[in-house]
């Protein structure tokens, strides 16, 4: 059966960034290959609309006037083998912003109309080429900033996180379809077609598996959007200089003057191919000046955000001092940074976690950015290991969560197979939203016969 959907019109738009060597306009749609083949000459004066999927042809794009454009190279795809599963062409040329419009005018001249944005992914999804969680992922490659990032959206985007999710919609389908059948025989009270024991024991499994997706949140959200760390002390003891030895530029004021920082300034940067917000805050001091104050308070509230704290010191704190930023620090990974070593000697009786550097002449800096990776406490991901980083999709788990609660909870109150299947739809429907699938009753009834010889 072809699932291909068919759209009446062509789109087509810029697929990378003009201003290199190469740039690429894409073009999907039923008269995609019809529509190029219109402002294409080629080379050996063959049409493209002869042309076979996945070749090339070398020619020159001629505008409505005749007049040639650019010298291009033109990849053909044809339905269903391409990124929509659409007739598809790709024009390579010059990357000049010029050119690139002259082409586009080109095209729409020719029937063509620009796409809107994520078109082309919104295709490849309504065609059955990704589901709705692959084609999420495309954007998150896209986005990629770091080591972390691409592992976890490259496995979404291949299907290992789509993959678990329809083998946990299976084996609720399966579930389902017992206690349906059972209601098929509603009329036989002494046939149970479902062991309630196997069951609770499934149910177990599966309500498991979501909470282990739902609890990888955490570590998804803070690789795609980076883990918050805020850098706090006293004024005049080094925070700047020490943000900009993390960001390796200059990119906070530094001065000897006390209150110079009177804002949160925040950055991003790398540890070990993770991503960090750095946040720079004013520092903690009693001040009479407005503004300064302002920008105190604020100290306080990144720090409620904040996941990892390095409280900056330019002396050995004591130990009123350490129990004082422990209790603002509450919850939270605790560093303590013993700055300007180079003006006296290193801490070595803090019991607390502390590393010893300068700032100034780059001391001891990659043993602090060690221990700021191990507090952010993040594992290893693998390939394979489904992570979720997105929000709508830890929304859909939890719900799909309670239902598979409510669910165990029936079976404990030995309610009714209709009420307990009830639960289970709701489940199935809310897993169901994360990849974009449905499940109707026609797919209960074939798993039903696909288990069972009824009436044989």
């Amino acid at each position: 059966m072809n699932n291909i959907l068919t759209f009446n019109d062509t789109i087509c738009a810029i697929a990378t960034p003009c201003g290199g060597a190469i740039a690429i306009i894409r073009l999907s749609g039923e008269d995609s290959i019809k529509i190029t083949s219109k402002c294409f000459k080629s080379a050996n004066n063959k049409s493209l609309e002869d042309a076979q999927s996945h070749t090339l042809h070398y020619g020159s794009i001629i505008d409505e006037n005749g007049k040639e454009i650019d010298e291009v190279l033109v990849s053909v795809f044809r339905a269903p083998h391409s990124y929509t599963s659409e007739n598809a062409t790709e024009i390579s040329f010059h990357g000049s912003q010029y050119i690139a419009e002259k082409i586009l005018q080109t095209l729409f001249a020719a029937g063509a109309r620009q796409a809107t944005s994520g078109e082309f992914t919104q295709r490849a999804f309504l065609n059955g080429k990704l589901d709705l969680s692959q084609a999420e992922a495309v954007a998150d490659m896209i986005a990629v900033t770091n080591r972390a990032q691409h592992i976890a959206a490259f496995s979404q985007l291949k299907g290992s996180y789509a993959g678990s999710l329809k083998q946990l919609r299976e084996r609720l389908l399966h579930l389902t379809s017992l206690l349906e059948l059972e209601l098929d025989f509603s009329d036989h009270e002494e046939l149970e077609f479902a062991d309630r024991t196997q069951l609770r024991n499934l149910t177990d499994e599966i309500k498991n598996h979501i909470e282990s997706l739902t609890k990888s949140f955490s570590t998804g959200e803070a690789i795609k959007n980076g883990i918050p760390l805020a850098i706090i002390g006293n004024t005049n003891v080094g925070k700047s200089t020490l943000l900009n030895v993390l960001l390796q530029e200059n990119r906070a004021i530094v001065s000897d003057i006390h209150g110079t920082t009177r804002d949160t300034i925040e950055q991003i940067t790398q540890i070990e191919g993770l991503t960090f917000r750095l946040i720079d805050t004013a520092g903690i001091r009693e001040t009479n000046d407005a503004i300064e104050q302002l920008g105190i308070d604020r100290t306080y509230q990144k720090i409620d955000e904040a996941t990892i704290i390095l409280y900056v010191t330019d002396h050995s704190p004591n130990e009123q001092e350490i129990a004082s930023i422990k209790q603002i620090a509450k919850g939270k990974k605790l560093i303590f940074v013993i700055n300007k070593i180079d003006l006296h000697s290193p801490t070595d009786t803090l019991s607390e976690p502390h590393v010893n550097i300068s700032a100034l002449h780059n001391t001891n800096i990659d043993e602090l950015k060690k221990a700021i990776y191990e507090a952010a406490a993040i594992p290893e991901i693998q390939e394979n290991t489904p992570i979720v980083t997105n929000l709508r999709h830890y929304e859909a788990l939890k719900h799909a969560l309670d239902s598979i609660n409510n669910v165990k909870k029936s079976f404990n109150l030995n309610l009714s197979a209709d009420l307990i299947a009830e639960d289970l739809r709701a489940c199935i429907s809310y897993l169901g939203e994360i990849t974009g699938g449905t499940i109707t009753s026609q797919d209960v009834l074939t798993n039903i016969f696909s288990h069972f010889c009824i009436g044989k």
